[in-house]
């Protein structure tokens, strides 16, 4: 899920708490599980599991971003198509979902996630980025504390 304007866009850090509210509000009327989570500045990458029979993660995501605007401060840019459907200017309209096929596919996405602020040069480590889902799989020891250390580690191709 990505901010509206990505360049030099911090909001998502600098409202942290409103997101977390927001994932607990969603959370509380359409329940999920979030098995792997990334808050970058400007965009988040989750992986979610959602109860059997029950596939509607685009109105989460609705809700998720409707709560967070409403909870954060009006000043952001406003298109004029955004302003005739009286819609805020802060989240893009759409967002990329993929289906995960089996444990190979899952392991390759939990490990994108969390090599996500490594890759975008925030940290060199991704055990220095402090919003992401990785500090609990150490904490489970699927990782160690070193894994993706920029050197050591390429998600992209290796040794």
């Amino acid at each position: 899920m990505n901010l509206a304007e990505r360049h030099n866009n911090h909001l998502l850090i600098e409202k942290i708490d409103a997101l977390r509210t927001a994932f607990r509000y969603v959370k509380k009327r359409r329940a999920f599980h979030i098995n792997a989570i990334v808050i970058m500045s400007d965009h988040l990458h989750c992986i979610w599991i959602l109860p059997p029979d029950d596939a509607d993660f685009s109105t989460r995501w609705n809700l998720l971003k409707g709560h967070f605007s409403r909870a954060i401060d009006k000043g952001e840019r406003v298109s004029k198509s955004r302003d005739k459907l009286r819609e805020r200017g802060i989240w893009q309209r759409r967002f990329w979902a993929h289906l995960i096929v089996d444990q190979a596919d899952f392991n390759n996405h939990v490990d994108y996630i969390h090599w996500n602020p490594v890759k975008h040069g925030w940290v060199k480590q991704v055990a220095d980025w402090r919003y992401s889902s990785f500090h609990k799989y150490v904490e489970l020891r699927i990782y160690s504390n070193t894994w993706g250390c920029l050197g050591e580690f390429n998600i992209d191709g290796g040794e």
